[in-house]
């Protein structure tokens, strides 16, 4: 996914309600809209250099999308829409290992109980699968991603969805975009969401599938990237 317009370097000055960020660049404070309702740990402190994309919409109250941080020689995509845009291309493109033979590649399809699974995808006699996405980029121990960053009964519900699928004979797949590039493997915050936690157990022990992929980032483009491991 490469981005619509070149970013723009800046300074975090401070995030606030939630969806709002002030940002210094070139000397000027502008507001950014922050396209991400979590906790952001340790990815919304004030000084660290970030990453925003214009935009010249008359449609958009705001001029600037709040998209990259920069961490060191790292980095870590905060939008959460992203994660869908990058997945998509890649399962359309069959880049994404255990995915890479199903010709036809939905997104936003109903099933279960009021929802839309984020993918669909089917053809060539194979089992239907089901893909849900998911956004993480907290990390609190070195090289270790971790979902949730906050309590989500929605994300649990999804987990559920998944499960019932998988009763019924279908593929049924988790798929944690980690949008950092320093990360090495990944795990579950129990401590943050329990409740998601357990939800995931069930899940697992239902015969859905999980898999965690790294992204690649810069200020050009976000792709995915690589295979890691969830551990407990």
């Amino acid at each position: 996914m490469r981005f619509d317009r070149p970013l723009i370097p800046g300074t975090l000055v401070r995030r606030y309600k939630r969806f709002l960020a002030d940002i210094e660049i070139d000397g000027e404070t502008v507001v950014a809209h922050c396209a991400n309702p979590g906790a952001m740990t340790g990815l919304a402190e004030p000084g660290m250099r970030v990453w925003v994309e214009p935009n010249d919409d008359p449609a958009r109250k705001l001029r600037y999308g709040w998209r990259l941080v920069e961490l060191g020689e790292h980095w870590a995509g905060i939008d959460t829409a992203v994660p869908n845009r990058v997945v998509g291309e890649a399962l359309r493109d069959g880049r994404v290992a255990g995915l890479a033979d199903y010709p036809s590649v939905r997104p936003e399809v109903r099933y279960g109980t009021r929802s839309r699974v984020d993918f669909l995808l089917s053809g060539d006699g194979l089992p239907d699968a089901y893909v849900e996405v998911k956004n993480v980029h907290l990390m609190r121990q070195p090289g270790l991603a971790e979902f949730p960053d906050a309590v989500t009964a929605r994300g649990a519900k999804h987990l559920g969805e998944l499960a019932r699928v998988a009763a019924q004979g279908a593929r049924a797949v988790m798929l944690y975009c980690v949008q950092r590039t320093d990360c090495t493997r990944m795990a579950l915050a129990a401590d943050i969401d329990p409740a998601y936690a357990a939800a995931f157990a069930e899940a697992r022990a239902a015969g859905v599938e999980a898999m965690a992929v790294t992204c690649a980032i810069s200020p050009d483009q976000i792709i995915l990237d690589r295979a890691i491991p969830i551990v407990e």
